[in-house]
């Protein structure tokens, strides 16, 4: 649309009314380029553009926006203000040229919802804690949190007739809050909602909408959907219980976005928006109807914003729809490209070192398949295992037994391998005692560097054993135990400190200018283990700043800094859970910046009894199927999801019984199933041989029984 256009829009809506301006629309779409609109021809005007927008309100008399400047309002869709007074900021810290500097920004906010019988009264929440506004977003009351862990996904609010807000978790499933009541607390509300297999818990509860009910008299109608499931349920306030509305096939699904209009609920999922008519006791299943040219629409808006369309509002229609994200999977960076659909292996350095200790790997590349390696360059230990030429990065790190990098760049370019420069971070016991401990986490009770420790029990020594014979001790007791504090192998630097990030940025952009195609951080986390963790200290800590803080800080430096594909290892269970809890890693957040998320969902090391239902023998696929699908949710699609599979035994008592060859195929076949063929077998050995061999072509026998069993079905 021509600006002379627009200009005349302005003018019509200052002298005819607001109304005019907003009308001028037949939808408004949010995006990562802010707030268009759509007029009748399709062309797109924007209408607010300082940031990403993933949802729109029109509630009452105002416009609301969320996304990454928090809550944005406008009256008219002309003037735009913030709405973040009484939100929680997050301060991020910027290293550039040596200088520090840091940005204020709202936390991520997860949900915007209004009361449909108050539109002033608005419900918004970070990852751990709840706000509601009774003033239409312009002073926020901190409601608190119904659990310590974060993980909060979606809210709502009500009037039956008391005011009511509902929050959900990724763990711990549906609380509400009566907001006006005195002394109120949480109080759980998850009956008749689905369980994840073998847990107690409810899985994620993705939406939670509320709608005036077209009959009169009657209270407020509230459904709610699940991130992992695709069921959709009515809750039956009066008995606190989610009734089964509907549901669909399939072991995995995801249904967001819930839009009620009078008799019908829209939702979008991973195959699309659908329309379900509701109530229709008398038909069962409920009617659905797939509303293909919703998302026609949203692409087409997409296209004219020049940018894919993230939500969008229709009041016409009656249609108010996010999460569009599922209906287009596009790769937001250039870098992401290339390193899709890698399989690989991880290779110990040591085993690089010369061609006859390399040989073998070759050779299981060559025979299953495979196209990548992983190989570290900065180890577990801190140590750097090459020869670095960038005088900051040899000042730093302590060059150990280092490979030639150039012969092992030029062999895996030969064979069209990729190759992988894995770097542990934040676990690093060579920098941790540089310059007297000056990079180090530190200890507030022996003011040295910080080393987790643990009681491990051991035999008494005999001259023990002796003296509590001498005591008169029972015979029993003369081999007790005792418990010895033991240190962890671990020394770890602060995650704060900008001179660690810019260390791992230069020795990162060493690498690739030195034949490397990525760049795969590991150890990207904070301490987790120790009985004195309570001890641990972060001298670098600036004002305002969280782990999470941290962890975005540095992987938002080395974005702007290394041009290249970067991966990043997350525990299993930060990809299954929509939560950092304990580690920092925010899947969700941490995907904004890296090409690559590479899960560990090593079976071994979730609880020996998730998953394993009968069949007990298929739940290595359970674990990858579900695993690889639930990190890709929670990123929005925004990353490569490359899971680390377990090419490995552990004594533990699911692989005392099922650890076979088929036990790594189906972990392979269940991230293939999942739609990302992308994997990386690891054995810290570097014993491969359970890798499974490629898939063999199918003999035209074979096609042609299978093409006849089709037909069959």
């Amino acid at each position: 649309m021509h600006n002379s256009f627009f200009c005349f829009l302005l003018l019509l809506a200052a002298s005819s009314g607001v109304p005019a301006f907003a009308e001028s629309w037949t939808t408004v779409v949010g995006s990562a380029r802010g707030v268009h609109g759509i007029d009748a021809e399709g062309n797109a005007v924007p209408l607010w553009t300082d940031g990403e927008v993933r949802t729109l309100l029109h509630a009452g008399n105002q416009w609301l926006a969320l996304g990454d400047k928090g809550i944005t309002a406008s009256a008219d869709l002309v003037a735009w203000e913030s709405r973040n007074a009484g939100l929680p900021v997050k301060v991020i810290k910027r290293f550039d040229d040596g200088r520090e500097s840091f940005d204020r920004i709202v936390q991520e906010l997860k949900d915007l919802e209004a009361d449909p019988q108050d539109p002033r009264v608005l419900v918004t929440a970070t990852k751990d804690t709840v706000f509601l506004s009774r003033d239409g977003g312009r002073i926020w009351k901190d409601l608190g949190t119904p659990v310590r862990t974060n993980g909060i996904k979606s809210v709502a609010v009500a009037s039956l007739p008391r005011l009511t807000v509902f929050v959900s978790h990724a763990i711990y499933g549906v609380h509400y809050l009566e907001a006006d009541k005195a002394g109120a607390k949480w109080v759980e509300l998850n009956a008749g909602l689905e369980k994840l297999e073998t847990t107690d818990n409810p899985d994620e509860v993705a939406d939670i909408a509320v709608a005036a009910s077209p009959i009169a008299g009657e209270p407020p109608r509230i459904w709610a959907s699940q991130s992992f499931k695709p069921i959709v349920y009515r809750l039956d306030w009066a008995n606190k219980t989610f009734r089964r509305l509907w549901s669909a096939a399939g072991e995995f699904g995801t249904i967001e976005s819930l839009n009620p209009d009078g008799n019908l609920l829209r939702f979008v999922g991973r195959e699309g928006i659908t329309e379900l008519a509701y109530p229709a006791s008398d038909l069962n299943p409920l009617p659905t109807k797939p509303r293909a040219d919703l998302a026609a629409s949203a692409a087409r808006a997409g296209k004219a914003i020049v940018s894919p369309a993230l939500c969008l509002v229709s009041e016409k229609e009656g249609i108010e729809l996010s999460e569009l994200w599922m209906l287009g999977r596009s790769m937001p960076s250039a870098f992401g490209n290339p390193a899709a659909g890698r399989q690989g292996l991880y290779l110990p350095v040591n085993h690089a070192a010369t061609s006859a200790l390399l040989a073998p790997y070759l050779k299981t590349i060559e025979s299953r398949a495979l196209d990548m390696v992983v190989v570290d360059m900065k180890d577990d230990y801190g140590r750097l295992r090459f020869t670095p030429r960038d005088p900051s990065v040899a000042a730093k790190g302590r060059s150990f037994n280092p490979i030639d990098i150039e012969a092992l760049v030029s062999t895996m370019k030969a064979k069209g391998v990729w190759l992988v420069a894995r770097v542990v971070v934040f676990k690093d016991p060579e920098l941790a005692k540089l310059k007297g401990g000056k990079f180090a986490v530190w200890d507030a009770t022996t003011n040295r560097p910080w080393v987790g420790w643990y009681n491990a029990q051991k035999k008494k020594e005999p001259a023990a054993a002796d003296a509590l014979a001498g005591a008169g001790a029972p015979a029993g007791d003369l081999n007790e135990f005792e418990l010895v504090p033991t240190n962890y192998d671990e020394r770890w630097v602060d995650p704060y400190s900008e001179e660690v990030w810019d260390y791992i940025a230069s020795l990162s952009n060493e690498l690739i200018a030195r034949g490397f195609d990525e760049i795969q951080f590991d150890y990207i986390r904070f301490p987790t283990d120790g009985q004195n963790l309570g001890d641990a200290r972060y001298r670098w800590k600036d004002a305002g700043m969280d782990m999470e803080s941290a962890i975005l800080s540095f992987l938002s430096h080395v974005r702007s800094r290394v041009a290249a594909p970067i991966s990043i290892d997350i525990y299993g269970a930060n990809g299954w859970y929509r939560t950092g809890a304990r580690t920092g890693q925010e899947v969700e957040l941490l995907s904004r910046y890296v090409d690559v998320i590479c899960p560990m969902y090593y079976p071994s090391h979730f609880e020996q009894g998730f998953l394993a239902g009968a069949p007990s023998e298929l739940r290595p696929y359970r674990i990858y199927y579900r695993g690889t699908l639930r990190t890709d949710q929670i990123a929005r699609g925004r990353v490569i999801v490359r899971p680390y599979v377990q090419a490995f035994y552990l004594n533990v008592a699911y692989d005392r019984k099922y650890y076979n060859l088929d036990y790594v195929r189906l972990q392979k076949d269940g991230v293939r199933d999942a739609g990302f063929p992308g994997l990386t077998y690891w054995n810290n050995g570097g014993r491969y041989d359970d890798i499974p061999l490629p898939d063999l072509p199918k003999t035209a026998e074979e096609l042609e029984r299978a093409e006849h069993d089709r037909r069959l079905d």
